[in-house]
This record gives structure tokens, C-alpha cells and sequence, in this order.
């Protein structure tokens, strides 16, 4: 949706994605169940993640179509059979270019030299443990008529963006600091 919205389609709005967010719920109960059923669980490595995050009105702004922190979050699961961290949660910042080098690891697979990404082993097996000091996004958007880029830097700490012309890469539109 684009511009003000009233109050019974926010809440609509808001109410199709906690639909959607409790239905996907009980489809990976129904995938973890027939793993067990099947009594594949402990051979089966499992990943969750979303594409990345949702504005249910923060800033006004409806949809996923920004570099804000909440546009560029999202879940990331993974359970690995044997896992003496399960249930844990990590502050460690990944990007989901990190999915694969960590499946091929846990999978004593050789890692391809061109792949980019990092393992997430490590966070796996120590939480508090971190992998990158950085993570990065970018996402494009108009502003007085130009096409402009964002490109975002997330720290611990900070979040850094970057807006620059899309025709001329070095020309500055914007810096936005949080």
C-alpha cells in the first residue's frame, strides 16, 4: 500500500501477516513431525529463514522495500542433530550468504574456493561467538525523481547507509547514520 492508510486496513494488514506467520508455524511443525514420524530427525539438519523483514507501519511504510532495520532482519534457524547448543540464541550478526558455507561444513563436504560467506559452525557451537563484524544489504528507491541506491552497513552497534545516483555511482545523495 502507498500513502495513509486507515484504521481497519492497518489492522487487516497487520492481522494477514500474523495469519501468514502462524500458518508457516504450523507447516514446519507439520515437516519437524514427519521427520520424526519418520524417525529421520536425528539425520536431518534443518534451516529456517525468511527473505528478510516486514513494516507493519513503523515509520509509516508498509511492506519490505527498505534498508531500515527492520526491513533487513529475519529469522534464521538451524538445528543440527546432536546440537549441545539447541534452543540457544546468538547476537552474532550473518548474512544469509553464510547459509551455504555452513551446510557445507556441517556436512564435511568440501567448501567450493569461490563461495562467498562464512561458516556459522562456530556460532552453532558457541553462541556467543560472532562471525563478521559487519553485515551488508543495499536496496534502491526514488527520491526527487532519480533512482538512488542504498547501501547499508550493520554493526553491532551501528547501521550506516549510504545513498548514491544510480547513473553515476560516485555522486553522494545521502548519509543516514543510526
Amino acid at each position: 500500500p502507498v500513502g495513509p492508510l486507515d484504521e481497519k486496513k492497518a489492522l487487516d494488514l497487520i492481522r494477514a501477516y500474523h495469519a501468514a506467520a502462524s500458518y508457516t508455524d504450523a507447516q514446519i511443525g507439520k515437516v519437524l513431525g514427519e521427520l520424526d514420524k519418520l524417525g529421520l530427525r536425528d539425520k536431518t539438519i534443518v534451516v529456517v529463514w525468511g527473505d528478510h523483514g516486514w513494516h507493519l507501519g513503523e515509520h509509516g511504510l508498509w511492506g519490505k522495500t527498505t534498508n531500515f532495520e527492520l526491513d533487513t532482519r529475519a529469522p534464521l534457524i538451524i538445528a543440527v542433530p546432536g546440537q549441545a547448543t539447541a534452543g540457544s540464541r546468538s547476537k552474532s550478526l550473518v548474512e544469509f550468504v553464510d547459509v551455504y558455507p555452513t551446510l557445507v561444513e556441517l556436512c564435511n563436504l568440501p567448501l567450493p574456493a569461490h563461495l562467498e560467506g562464512t561458516s556459522l559452525v562456530r556460532v552453532l557451537r558457541d553462541p556467543s561467538k560472532t562471525v563478521t563484524s559487519a553485515a551488508l544489504s543495499q536496496f534502491p528507491r526514488a527520491a526527487e525523481g532519480k533512482q538512488i541506491m542504498g547501501y547499508s552497513m550493520r554493526t553491532d552497534r551501528y547501521r550506516l547507509t549510504r545513498w548514491v545516483n544510480q547513473d553515476d555511482h560516485l555522486k553522494l545523495v545521502a548519509v543516514e547514520l543510526y
